[in-house]
């Protein structure tokens, strides 16, 4: 229910007007009921009052007749006045109470009273009647019945006068049974009627929002298969009515996006082959170039000073014009699609230690040391180990050259589904804007400031591409002051996924003091196999 409530538009519309037509039809058949009811027992009253009146009218007219004074004939009056009160009543429960307050007379009769009016008739009521004797006075009460129950009645209460001057209390008793089962059917009525209602109602709502939500739920789908990459799909087109015109935009909007994002496929097609022929046309002049200024730089020592100087810069820079070659032709590659893995088994931390042997003496010239903590990682992981060791060399050399000559650890940690690396670096670190450009291609936080690896600003664009070619995760943490901490996190099966990385980050020294020349000391230092520096 939950789950159609949230993705049926049909669903959800047919339930809350079938919530609101309930709520409709129970306030209305509540009202009906109360008013119908209402009216059944006021009409009930009137005429229960009616009937008493003619009784007891009747009763009076029989005994105001009459001038016998004796026992016998005032019991004769009595037992003739409450056949006629039962008759023009039409009730058989009758009772008759002398009105207290009145001399002892031996000719009184004595009072009568029908079984089922026992202890139903409440002193209130013949307080009223003996308070205000010409009036009729009545009352709700529950009549006891034959199975041991209850039902509903009224009782109407007057007095009546003997001819020998005695007052008597007359109570007439209506049983109301019938006018409750009237209704009652009244009732059932009402509530068949609003469920026939409201399932008459409830499958109209579901045929019109059908009719409506059913093109909106073609257009959904269909708007899915095209952001999917399906540009061919189009919604059928039917009638001349508000939906075929929403399926007419849709359809001319579908065909502008498919022409655009062929346009653009093909310009970036363009782009990747001219960057990729580019290069490759670029690579036949450069090693001519790069022969010669090779034999230029050997022989750099029988130039004159500033001949030699112009040598060693057009060797440096031939080879940073090589490395940008290289890193065009990898970059054009993933943009085209056409990268494959070459994978083999490796050990991550063997891979760390050769790339720390690579970076040695540009370390040792900028002044930084570099620490290997490897408390995990020395099982062989599925990996292509090339491009592996290509990251982690960019991102050494990305700590040499930004860690101001302070200390750099390289963490190496596994679980059981991933592995990790970590380079840190205490130097001026980046800000969060800094940090979220610096995976982006040429971006350099700090333009003006000199580079000497030689990096070509493509670097960490193609490491991140690398880690994730191979289903992992590169991810940064820097603060102004405190350096930077890269992290590559791999999963140990090609193809597999991880949740958790080995290594934490921020890492665990982010809120540390920032060691000027010496390696700050961790856990790992004394139990860690494989530890070097």
């Amino acid at each position: 229910m939950a789950r159609s409530w949230r993705r049926s538009l049909q669903f959800r519309t047919v339930i809350v007007t079938l919530g609101l037509s309930l709520a409709a039809v129970l306030i209305s058949s509540v009202y009906m009921s109360l008013s119908i009811g209402n009216d059944l027992f006021s009409s009930r009253v009137d005429q229960v009052q009616q009937d008493s009146f003619r009784a007891t009218t009747a009763a009076q007219n029989i005994l105001d007749s009459s001038s016998d004074q004796d026992r016998a004939g005032i019991q004769e009056l009595m037992s003739a006045a409450r056949t006629e009160i039962a008759r023009t009543s039409s009730s058989t429960l009758i009772a008759g109470y002398r009105t207290p307050g009145q001399q002892a007379s031996a000719a009184a009769p004595q009072d009568f009273e029908s079984p089922q009016l026992n202890g139903v008739i409440s002193d209130a009521l013949r307080a009223s009647v003996q308070k205000n004797p010409d009036e009729q006075w009545w009352q709700s009460v529950s009549l006891p019945t034959s199975d041991g129950g209850t039902a509903p009645g009224i009782v109407v209460g007057t007095e009546i006068t003997l001819p020998e001057g005695s007052r008597y209390e007359i109570y007439i008793g209506y049983n109301l049974s019938d006018t409750e089962e009237t209704l009652l059917f009244v009732q059932r009525t009402l509530i068949i009627g609003g469920l026939a209602q409201l399932l008459l109602l409830g499958s109209v709502v579901w045929v019109v929002v059908r009719l409506v939500a059913n093109p909106i739920r073609v257009a959904a789908e269909t708007s899915q298969q095209l952001a999917a990459g399906e540009l061919e799909v189009r919604i059928p087109e039917r009638g001349e009515d508000e939906l075929a015109t929403l399926a007419q935009s849709f359809n001319a909007m579908a065909d502008s996006l498919q022409l655009q994002i062929k346009e653009l496929a093909d310009l970036s097609q363009v782009q990747q082959r001219f960057v990729s022929d580019v290069s490759h046309e670029l690579r036949t002049p450069l090693t001519t170039i790069r022969l010669a200024g090779d034999v230029l730089y050997d022989q750099r020592e029988t130039f004159p000073p500033a001949m030699a100087r112009t040598t060693e810069l057009l060797h440096t820079q031939t080879q940073r014009f090589e490395i940008l070659l290289a890193d065009l032709l990898e970059i054009s590659r993933y943009d085209a699609g056409s990268v494959q893995l070459e994978i083999e088994p490796s050990s991550l931390v063997h891979l760390a230690e050769d790339s720390i042997d690579g970076v040695a003496t540009l370390a040792e010239q900028k002044g930084s040391e570099i620490r290997l903590v490897a408390p995990g990682g020395y099982s062989p992981v599925e990996m292509d180990p090339r491009r592996i060791r290509r990251v982690v060399r960019n991102l050494l050399g990305n700590a040499i050259e930004h860690g101001e000559g302070r200390p750099i650890i390289v963490t190496v940690d596994s679980n059981e589904r991933a592995v990790a690396l970590t380079v840190r670096d205490y130097g001026l670190g980046m800000t969060e804007a800094e940090a979220e450009r610096v995976f982006d291609r040429f971006w350099r936080a700090d333009p003006s400031r000199k580079r000497t690896i030689g990096g070509t600003g493509l670097g960490l664009a193609i490491a991140l591409e690398d880690a994730q070619l191979h289903g992992g995760t590169l991810d940064l943490w820097s603060r102004v002051g405190k350096g930077s901490c890269f992290r590559l996190t791999l999963p140990r099966v090609s193809g597999g996924s991880f949740t958790v990385s080995p290594l934490p980050l921020p890492p665990d020294d982010a809120e540390g003091p920032v060691p000027v020349n010496t390696l700050p000391t961790t856990d790992a230092d004394d139990t860690a196999p494989g530890e070097r520096s």
